[in-house]
């Protein structure tokens, strides 16, 4: 792959299935080498299908895409060898073994046996105790942790998780998480689509928001986080209150209790000493202060309701 080329590059993808469903609309999007990438959006917004494109599963009606350099369409074998992809539906043979169907998936990429790293990447998903126990009678946290393994058996340097905590528990989530933290750390460029939206604010450097088919965002994360303007703080004043205050400068007021107040404000008309001031200048003394920082969801739920 040349210096300057993105990890993946994506030019007016569209695709329309049979029956004329419009499943993606001209998405255009350049994932960087190294990047840990978010791809959100609700469901049916077009995720599922861009990313089975990507890894070869769904034909794609226009446009063109990029995986490492390789174009889909001219070099699909090499592409498919730089992607490594965690589907959201969990599939196996149920008569093989996690050791056995990681050798299978090496032995399909034309992997020499010599070089296969099964062992490697069953302790790594902590399913050494299970190398040898039939996958029908594994948890479904550890066909989860077997299906990332399956993904990385040919070391690409992309992986892609699409909803890979769905259905496990915070523990084995962590260890997940651990896990891709240190395959990002050592090069490996990820994308994530996850409804978590906390791992995603967490996680990602980038996010972008499909919806209809569209891109309605794609932005470094703080400077999506940024876009809410909608912020909350709970402030505990010196006396009992019998009613609200009202001020121009408060969008919302709740009273949370006799001596706490809840304010929402928009950060882009007036900032949080413009509404401490505001309190004061009623008469009330101020005891505490809480704000909450708005949030991915804030957001997310903003952009797919304008784009609605």
């Amino acid at each position: 792959m040349n210096n300057d080329a993105a990890a993946i590059r994506i030019e007016g993808l569209g695709k329309t299935y049979a029956g004329g469903k419009r499943a993606l609309d001209g998405i255009s999007l350049s994932i960087r080498p190294g990047e840990f990438f978010g791809l959100l959006g609700p469901n049916g917004a077009g995720k599922s299908t861009l990313i089975n494109i990507l890894a070869g599963l769904v034909t794609k009606s226009e446009g063109q895409a990029e995986i490492w350099g390789f174009d889909i369409d001219k070099h699909p074998r090499n592409a498919k060898l730089s992607i490594g992809v965690v589907p959201q539906e969990i599939l196996f043979d149920p008569f093989f073994t996690p050791s056995e169907a990681l050798e299978i998936q090496a032995g399909l990429y034309g992997i020499p046996k010599p070089q296969r790293r099964t062992a490697e990447l069953l302790a790594a998903m902590r399913l050494t105790d299970k190398a040898n126990a039939y996958a029908r009678t594994l948890s479904g946290g550890m066909k989860r942790r077997l299906l990332v393994a399956k993904a990385m058996v040919h070391s690409p340097p992309i992986l892609v998780l699409d909803e890979p905590t769905a259905g496990v528990d915070i523990e084995l989530r962590q260890q997940l998480w651990a896990y891709v933290r240190e395959l990002h750390a050592a090069g490996t460029t990820v994308i994530l689509t996850t409804h978590y939206l906390e791992e995603a604010e967490e996680l990602c450097d980038r996010i972008a928001i499909i919806n209809h088919g569209k891109v309605v965002a794609d932005e470094p994360t703080p400077t999506l986080l940024a876009r809410a303007q909608e912020k909350n703080v709970v402030v505990t004043i010196d006396r009992d209150l019998d009613a609200v205050p009202e001020n121009i400068c408060f969008d919302k007021v709740e009273l949370k209790g006799e001596r706490r107040l809840a304010i929402t404000y928009r950060k882009d008309k007036v900032n949080a000493g413009e509404v401490l001031a505001a309190l004061q200048r009623d008469g009330l003394g101020i005891v505490d202060v809480v704000t909450k920082e708005p949030d991915l969801e804030d957001v997310f739920l903003s952009l797919v309701r304008a784009d609605g």
